[in-house]
């Protein structure tokens, strides 16, 4: 497989996995906390904005996955949001706070952080 099929097909699993996790999180955030024993948030709005939010970054990654190189800055978007989750949610991890199953998603985040810098460092040089 050359590399622009397979970033094009990273930013489909992309696009797919934070859609799928934002609608979840958005429509099934009870039974999901309840299914890992983790306390129901006081306001679940914010929640549900964070899950909406993570909605819209799956749509970014879907548009990168239509035209990767004018959407170039969409990636750089995404890097920072990963790497926003990834610090915030692996800090609350490691000081005991978080549930086990957001550290996951921090494990699959600096797996899609490192291969969307991947993607940056070739699309520049393909320049």
């Amino acid at each position: 497989m050359n590399k622009n099929k397979f970033f094009k097909s990273l930013f489909l699993i992309a696009a797919l996995y934070d859609l799928i996790l934002g609608v979840v999180f958005l429509t099934m955030y009870k039974f999901i906390y309840s299914y890992f024993n983790i306390a129901l948030p006081t306001y679940p709005m914010y929640l549900q904005l964070s899950a909406a939010f993570v909605i819209a970054i799956g749509i970014a990654y879907y548009f990168v996955y239509l035209n990767m190189y004018r959407n170039i800055d969409l990636v750089k978007l995404g890097i920072i949001y990963k790497l926003i989750y990834i610090l915030v949610a692996g800090y609350y991890y490691l000081i005991g706070i978080a549930h086990v199953i957001f550290f996951w998603f921090v494990v699959f985040d600096i797996i899609f952080l490192v291969l969307f810098v991947w993607f940056l460092v070739y699309a520049k040089k393909r320049k």
